[in-house]
C-alpha cells in the first residue's frame, strides 16, 4: 500500500522513515503511545532541534512509544484522500487514531493551518469539544505558547515555555488514570484538570474570556474551581543535567539545517527590545565546555556529520567562547569537520576570536545590525558598535571572507526615509570595504523584515504597520539599491508578514477564522508558492472579524490576550522599555 499511496509523490524519502539512529521500539507492546507532530515537510521539521529532543526523552521512557508525524506535501495529502487513507507515522506507519497522545509544536505561526491538516488527515475532530476519551489527546508545545489564544479551539492543553521535564510529568500523570479515562469512567474534564496542574499546562477549556462592543477583553478567567488564574512558563534550571540527544538521527535526505546543531546556551544577555525569543528563553543559562564538547563528540561518532553548528540566540556572547571553538577545532581538524557560528556580534570577535572565525567553514559571515541609524538602534536598544564592526569586517575580509548577510527591520516607531536609506548606505559601505584586502567589493545579502510587534515585548502596545506601508517602504528601498551591483535585498512576504502579525498578536476568536481558512483550502502559508492570501481575506470577512484590529495602538491598561501567561518577566520592566522607547522618540 505504501508503494501505491508513494507513486509519483515528489520526495519519497519524505514519508519511508527507518533513518539511520532512528527508535525502533515495537508499538503494540507500548503501555503508552505519542505521536509527536511537526506540522511541515519532513525536511523542515527533522532541522527543529526540540522535535529531536522531545523524541529521544520520550522513547528513553521504558513504556512509552514515540512516533513521529510531519505534514504530508500537498502530492501525498492528495493520494491519501484519493485512497481514503489516514495519515501515518513515520515508525510503524500507524494511523494518528492509534495514539493515546499526539504532542504538535507550534513553532511559528504560519503553521496553524497545517495543524489543522494534520489532525483532518487522520480522521481526528478538529476542535477539543468534540472529542473524548476515544480519541487521542492533543498537545501543542513551542514558541507559539507564548499567545496559544489563536489556537484554543484546537488543542486539549498546551505546555508553555521548556517541556523536557513538563512532559515526563505529564506521562507519569497520564498513565495513572489512563486505564479508567480510556474505559470512560474518568472523564476528559476531570483527566484535563489533573493534568492542569502541572506547571507550564495550560487547558484552554478550563478559562473563559469576556469582550466589549469593541471587541478588546473585558476579562479573561478560570471556569473551575482550583485552576490557577496565571500559567507559569517551564524553564530547565541545569542544562548540563537536561536530555540532549547522542545518537543523532540521520535522515536519508537532504533536510533544511544538514548537519549536528548543539546547543551552548539558552537565554539571552542581550536586552533588544523587539525579540519575543529572548523572553521565550529567559532566563540566560550556559552549559559547560566539557558537557558541549563531550555532547558534540557523541552526535559526530554516532552520524558521521561533516559539520557542526553551535545553537544559541546569541552564540558569540557565550563567555568562553574562544576556549570552546579552541578545543572543537583541535579535535576536528584532522576529521574534514568544520564549525559553523549562526549570527556574529562584531565585539565579540575583535581580538583573539577573530582569528579562530577565519577557520570557521568559509560560508559567508552573518550579522545582524536591524536598524541602519543610531537613532532606530537606541529605539531597539541594540548594542552594535560601528567601529568595532567594521574593523572586524576588514579582518573577516583578509581571512578569505567574500560574502556578508545583514538582518534589518522596517516599519518601526519614528522611521523615516533617511532611516531606510540607511540600510542601503550601510550595506554599500559593507561591500566597498572589501577593497582595502582585495580587488573586487563585497557581496552583500540584506534581509528585510517588518516589525512584527510580538506579545511579551515593550511592542505589544505599538501598532504594526500596515500592508500599503510595509509596500511603500519596501519600493523605497528597491529603487535605492538599483545601482550597487553587489547588494542583493530580499524581502519577506508582506502579506505573510501581516498574517503573522494577526495570529500573533490574537485573541481566542481567531480559532473560526484559522478553521474556515483551512476549509477553504489554506495550507504551507509560510511557503510563497502556496500561501493564498485571498482565502484569509475571506475567513476574516465570513467570521465577521476585521483583522487590522489586531495590529493597532493598545493601552497599557488594557487586558491582552496573553497577559495570563507568566513568562518570568515583569511587566512593569516590559512598561518601563515601552517608556524608554518613547523617551527615544521624542529625543530625535
Amino acid at each position: 500500500m505504501l508503494d501505491e499511496l508513494l507513486s509519483g509523490v515528489m520526495k519519497p524519502g519524505r514519508y519511508i522513515g527507518r533513518e539511520w539512529n532512528v527508535s525502533r521500539k515495537e508499538f503494540d507492546k507500548a503501555n503508552i503511545k505519542f505521536a509527536l507532530c511537526f506540522p511541515d515537510l519532513y525536511e523542515v521539521g527533522m532541522s527543529n532541534l526540540g522535535i529531536r529532543i522531545i523524541y529521544g526523552i520520550l522513547n528513553n521512557i521504558a513504556d512509552v512509544c514515540c512516533e513521529r508525524v510531519f505534514s504530508p506535501g500537498l502530492d501525498l495529502e492528495n493520494n491519501l484522500r484519493k485512497n481514503k487513507v489516514d495519515i501515518f507515522s513515520l515508525e510503524s506507519r500507524k494511523s494518528l487514531k492509534c495514539f493515546d497522545i499526539v504532542g504538535v509544536s507550534l513553532a511559528y505561526e504560519l503553521l496553524y493551518t497545517n495543524v489543522l491538516n494534520v489532525l483532518d488527515l487522520g480522521g481526528i475532530p478538529l476542535r477539543s469539544s468534540l472529542r473524548d476519551h476515544r480519541h487521542p489527546l492533543i498537545i501543542g508545545g513551542g514558541t507559539c505558547t507564548l499567545n496559544p489564544e489563536p489556537m484554543h479551539d484546537f488543542f486539549d492543553l498546551f505546555i508553555i515555555g521548556e517541556a523536557e521535564e513538563a512532559i515526563v510529568e505529564l506521562i507519569d500523570a497520564y498513565r495513572k488514570v489512563k486505564e479508567d479515562y480510556k474505559s470512560g469512567r474518568f472523564n476528559k474534564k476531570e483527566l484535563l484538570l489533573t493534568l492542569s496542574g502541572i506547571e507550564g499546562v495550560y487547558v484552554p477549556s478550563l478559562y473563559e474570556a469576556k469582550y466589549d462592543l469593541e471587541g478588546k477583553i473585558t476579562e479573561f478567567k478560570p471556569n473551575s474551581a482550583g485552576v490557577n488564574s496565571k500559567v507559569k512558563k517551564r524553564i530547565i534550571q541545569n542544562l548540563d543535567k537536561a536530555y540532549f540527544p547522542s545518537a543523532w538521527l540521520v535522515p536519508f535526505i537532504q533536510v533544511v539545517h544538514d548537519r549536528i546543531s548543539v546547543e551552548i546556551m539558552r537565554g539571552c544577555p542581550n536586552k533588544c527590545r523587539f525579540c519575543q525569543a529572548r523572553q521565550q528563553y529567559y532566563p540566560l543559562r550556559l552549559k559547560s565546555v566539557a558537557n558541549i564538547y563531550d555532547t558534540a563528540l557523541a552526535a559526530f561518532k554516532s552520524s558521521g556529520y561533516e559539520e557542526i553548528s553551535f545553537g544559541g540566540l546569541s552564540v558569540t556572547d557565550y563567555p568562553q567562547i574562544e576556549e570552546l571553538l579552541k578545543i572543537m577545532m583541535e579535535y576536528f581538524k584532522n576529521k574534514c569537520v568544520s564549525i559553523s557560528l549562526p549570527s556574529i556580534k562584531p565585539k565579540n570577535i575583535a581580538g583573539n576570536l577573530s582569528s579562530l572565525i577565519a577557520t570557521v567553514k568559509k560560508t559567508g559571515l552573518t550579522f545582524a545590525p536591524e536598524a541602519a541609524t543610531e537613532k532606530l538602534r537606541d529605539l531597539l536598544a541594540k548594542n552594535f558598535d560601528l567601529e568595532e564592526f567594521f574593523k572586524v569586517l576588514e579582518q573577516s575580509f583578509a581571512s578569505g571572507y567574500q560574502h556578508v548577510k545583514l538582518y534589518f527591520i522596517i516599519g518601526l516607531p519614528s522611521e523615516t526615509d533617511d532611516d531606510l536609506g540607511g540600510i542601503v548606505d550601510f550595506a554599500g559601505r559593507v561591500s566597498e570595504l572589501r577593497r582595502k584586502v582585495a580587488k573586487y567589493p563585497a557581496q552583500v545579502n540584506v534581509s528585510v523584515n517588518p516589525l512584527i510587534p510580538k506579545p511579551h515585548t515593550p511592542f505589544q502596545w505599538f501598532a504594526m504597520h500596515g500592508l500599503d506601508s510595509i509596500k511603500q517602504k519596501q519600493d523605497y528601498l528597491r529603487k535605492r539599491v538599483m545601482r550597487h551591483k553587489k547588494i542583493k535585498l530580499s524581502f519577506h512576504n508582506r502579506y505573510m508578514s501581516f498574517l503573522e502579525g494577526v495570529l500573533s498578536r490574537g485573541d481566542r476568536r481567531l480559532s473560526g477564522v484559522i478553521e474556515k481558512a483551512f476549509k477553504a483550502g489554506a495550507r504551507f502559508d509560510a511557503w510563497d508558492e502556496h500561501f493564498k492570501f485571498d482565502i484569509w481575506q475571506a475567513a476574516f470577512s465570513e467570521s465577521s472579524i476585521t483583522a487590522d484590529f489586531y495590529l493597532r495602538d493598545r493601552s497599557k491598561d488594557e487586558l491582552l490576550p496573553w497577559d495570563f501567561v507568566d513568562v518570568g518577566v515583569n511587566k512593569e520592566i516590559l512598561i518601563a522599555d515601552f517608556n524608554d522607547i518613547m523617551q527615544v522618540i521624542s529625543k530625535y
